[in-house]
């Protein structure tokens, strides 16, 4: 019995050796920063190395803060931009604890951290929206050359001129940093990094941007309609100035070839016509009878006068064959 109450006791005593190390000690470890409180209120300066500390049981309390970097994700906001486009911003950020006993004071947890890091990136980003165009959000950096459709490259008549950027989104981004980062060293946080993690247009935007992009492409169409049909008519004068040409040297060729036979003829008449008086005359009455091959028919009534040359040889004429009587 007496060895059992001895058991009892040691068993006591050490559960009452293990609660009283509970109270009295704590472990601080790597990934943390330690707060003491008596009563509420901080005692003495903040914990950051790792180990076993000592506290006064019952009295003081720990509040252990984190002091890796910790992750901000705001939420998507419809926000407008300096050239009235309304677009929604999702943005993240990067922060962490810089001075455990003022954050301790003035917000206490990362909850309450986290509401006013919303209030304040929130509105910093807002005004930095607010003071750019779309083109500064969207464009990273005012360095890159924005890569322009072939179709519409200046060599073939741009369509659309793109807005130069003076900033670029990293610059906005930094910009909120160092807008933000001094009213949140009020609270004893560090801010790291803001980055706007997705920009999308809202639906009365999106439908604008659409109509713009189908404006723009039936420009390009209409662009290429045009030079298309130019293009024809600079085919088809092209075919009508050649084929012009083409007549014209065939019609100067003919027009040649029958002066050259015409030439050749006369020459040959002429010799064959100027060898004497005979040979003029049987000209002459050949080309006398030919005129009167051409002129007088059945149906034709000719009044000549009797001293007409083509009257002449008609007037020479007698009958071969006189009728018997």
């Amino acid at each position: 019995m007496k060895i059992m109450l001895r058991s009892v006791g040691l068993v006591v005593v050490a559960i009452l050796v293990i609660v009283l190390a509970n109270l009295c000690f704590y472990n601080v470890s790597e990934t943390e920063q330690v707060i003491l409180t008596q009563f509420g209120k901080p005692v003495g300066a903040p914990i950051s190395e790792a180990g076993m500390r000592f506290k006064l049981p019952l009295i003081q309390t720990v509040s252990r803060l984190d002091k890796r970097i910790l992750e901000w994700d705001g939420r998507p906001s419809e926000m407008p931009t300096r050239d009235k486009l309304y677009i929604v911003v999702d943005t993240f950020g990067r922060w962490r604890i810089s001075d455990p006993a003022q954050f301790f004071t003035r917000l206490r947890d990362e909850r309450s951290a986290l509401s006013r890091l919303d209030d304040i990136i929130g509105s910093e980003v807002r005004n930095a929206v607010a003071k750019h165009d779309l083109i500064e959000i969207v464009r990273t950096d005012k360095n890159r050359k924005p890569s322009l459709d072939a179709v519409a490259n200046p060599d073939a008549g741009q369509i659309t001129q793109l807005l130069p950027i003076t900033l670029g989104r990293t610059a906005l981004e930094r910009e909120v940093v160092a807008k933000a980062a001094p009213k949140l060293k009020d609270f004893g946080i560090e801010l790291i990094d803001v980055r706007f993690m997705r920009l999308n247009y809202n639906a009365g935007v999106s439908a604008k941007i659409h109509e713009r992009m189908i404006s723009e492409r039936q420009q390009i169409a209409a662009r290429f309609r045009s030079e298309g049909e130019g293009e024809a008519a600079k085919i088809l004068g092209g075919k009508e100035r050649d084929l012009r040409q083409i007549e014209s040297e065939s019609y100067r060729e003919v027009q040649k070839i029958k002066g050259d036979a015409d030439a050749r003829a006369t020459e040959i008449y002429a010799r064959a016509y100027s060898g004497g008086a005979e040979a003029a005359e049987f000209h002459q009455f050949l080309r006398t009878m030919d005129t009167y091959r051409k002129t007088l028919d059945k149906e034709t009534t000719l009044i000549l006068s009797t001293e007409s040359d083509l009257f002449r040889y008609l007037k020479q004429a007698s009958p071969t064959n006189r009728p018997s009587r």
